[in-house]
């Protein structure tokens, strides 16, 4: 007879996106934040509206929570009031006067290709059209003049279709109307759609808050501005899973701790801002935990954290914990860390990685009943172990474009599949953080990727980044105790600062990386810094004028996601 004791679900969405924006002119660098809204995250929240029964948990990072209320605000005013946007790309889409210099023509073009190639443009014929005959021009230098202003108008409106979630485009007759058209779209038109993105954006994070009010979902966050906060608190953290890892210049981050723990306060502040309520819990930047960073959060009121898989196999590992019958379920269980209190979850790594990076090639109906053939596997070999439960913790907007009909059916079918399964139970970490669970070994310090810190720190472009970093705060820390400065000048420093400690610059330096994307963020980061001088008042040094980190490689799915191991 089989047992037909429940297994515990834990799906975590993480949503995030570095700070795009330049915060002296308030321009966005980058439209990332506002296509993934546009896409993905009104996409990931009406799966669930659509499964009321479907319980998981969403993870924002405050700095995307600023930035998606931001662009909310810009483009009601700018259909309200007519005030500028402040980013080119989306401007552009509602821009009566059109660039004609061929530089900005160029680039405009080569922004509407900037999407998953066979999932979006091949599936629109009047998008592939456009897009082959960009491509045709693009060959020959200062051909892009030829082109008319009709056709990079063309081109602006099905970019942001492409971009539109698949939930919208499935129930906005305006949208259905825009699609069948195909070519020749008026400046009206334009504008409809306009009014349609800035209807998603005004939008979505209030969707959210209404399912986690009915208790549908639980949302949590990571530190402010996205931090690696062990590397913040101690470089040498890193040597505890990479003990031949060479670090950076100085030994420390200058005055770390409490850096670390502002980014942890500010977030909750941020996160109560935008929903009303304070987080129980946190997906740490990167899963990137240590013993050291526990007692923050837990000095916060953050009852519980999750982190990687091999985080919890090399601390299992290195505190010699007996790999016997009773333990051999070691992943598939909630811990506690008995100093700080705090309720630790670790993800499946090879359950997240399947929807990550294999899914999307299978069949609907293969995948789904796949992925829960694994789940009642699990379930059985947990049966007469108590806590059980099964993390799934991923990127919740980069896989979707891979999928067909950005994961449409996959989602919708994985959450009628397992919303009334009889044996598999969809909660959230805060409901579990509620039950007894073992005692955690001491955390050896890593990140969900690989369970150290190599993404970050270690190669030497990366530590050329933190060596600038250090120089910068250090610089940072001598100023404001020398000058004087107004409490807004100084708000608006710890926000410029907090924009350079973000994770997302070291992610994408070194060479493994493609030239693109490493160029992108190294010249983000760059600015970031230049600007923190600006505000402090401060020469900056002449080596933020050139470029330090370059990218050859071709890594999958272009780099934006990682497997675990």
């Amino acid at each position: 007879m089989h047992d037909e004791s429940p297994l515990n679900v834990v799906f975590c969405w993480h949503m995030h996106q570095p700070e795009y924006r330049n915060h002296l002119s308030g321009e966005y660098q980058l439209p990332w934040t506002y296509l993934h809204a546009i896409k993905d995250y009104v996409d990931m929240v009406a799966h669930l509206e659509n499964h009321p029964s479907a319980r998981v948990v969403v993870n924002f990072a405050p700095i995307l929570l600023n930035q998606i209320d931001d662009y909310a605000q810009q483009v009601q005013s700018y259909l309200k009031k007519g005030s500028a946007l402040r980013d080119p790309l989306l401007a552009a889409l509602d821009a009566a006067v059109l660039p004609r210099h061929s530089e900005q023509r160029q680039e405009l073009i080569s922004a509407c290709l900037r999407i998953n190639e066979q999932r979006f443009i091949h599936r629109f014929p009047p998008y592939q059209r456009l897009a082959n005959l960009a491509r045709l021009v693009q060959k020959k230098e200062n051909s892009t003049a030829y082109l008319s202003d009709h056709y990079l108008a063309d081109l602006l409106v099905w970019y942001h279709l492409a971009w539109l979630g698949e939930t919208v485009r499935r129930k906005d007759k305006r949208v259905q109307k825009l699609i069948e058209k195909g070519t020749g779209y008026t400046l009206s038109e334009r504008h409809q759609l306009m009014q349609i993105i800035g209807e998603l954006l005004s939008g979505v994070l209030n969707r959210y808050k209404v399912l986690a009010q009915r208790g549908q979902i639980e949302l949590s966050i990571s530190p402010q501005a996205h931090p690696i906060v062990p590397l913040l608190l101690n470089f040498d953290s890193a040597r505890e899973a990479m003990p031949e890892v060479k670090l950076p210049i100085l030994k420390a981050y200058p005055d770390g701790e409490a850096r670390a723990s502002w980014h942890i306060e500010e977030g909750i502040k941020t996160f109560e801002h935008h929903f009303g309520f304070k987080p129980k819990g946190c997906w740490p930047s990167e899963g990137g935990t240590s013993q050291e960073s526990l007692q923050l959060y837990a000095d916060a009121g953050i009852k519980w954290l999750a982190s990687g898989e091999t985080v919890l196999s090399n601390s299992l590992q290195q505190a010699h914990w007996p790999r016997d019958e009773q333990h051999k379920n070691w992943l598939h269980q909630g811990y506690q860390d008995d100093a700080s209190g705090t309720q630790l979850f670790f993800r499946d790594d090879g359950l997240s990685d399947l929807i990550g990076f294999h899914y999307a090639n299978w069949h609907t109906e293969d995948a789904v009943g796949d992925l829960i053939n694994h789940l009642e596997v699990i379930r059985h070999a947990c049966a007469q172990q108590p806590g059980n439960v099964v993390s799934i913790i991923m990127d919740g907007e980069n896989a979707w474009e891979h999928f067909p009909e950005n994961g449409f059916h996959f989602l919708d079918q994985l959450y009628a599949a397992l919303e009334n399964h009889p044996t598999l139970n969809l909660t959230t970490f805060a409901d579990l953080s509620q039950q007894p669970h073992s005692s955690a070994p001491p955390l050896m310090a890593g990140s969900w990727v690989y369970g150290t810190f190599s993404t970050w720190i270690g190669d030497k472009d990366k530590n050329r980044g933190w060596d600038m970093l250090c120089d910068a705060k250090r610089i940072y820390d001598a100023t404001v105790a020398e000058k004087t400065f107004t409490n807004e000048q100084l708000q608006a420093l710890q926000h410029q600062l907090a924009t350079c400690e973000s994770s997302d610059w070291f992610w994408w330096f070194g060479d493994y990386n493609p030239e693109a994307a490493v160029s992108s963020f190294e010249q983000l980061f760059r600015q970031h810094l230049s600007n923190l001088y600006l505000l402090l008042g401060v020469n900056a040094p002449d080596y933020l004028t050139q470029r330090f980190a370059h990218g050859s490689g071709d890594p999958s799915l272009g780099g934006v996601m990682r497997p675990g191991q």
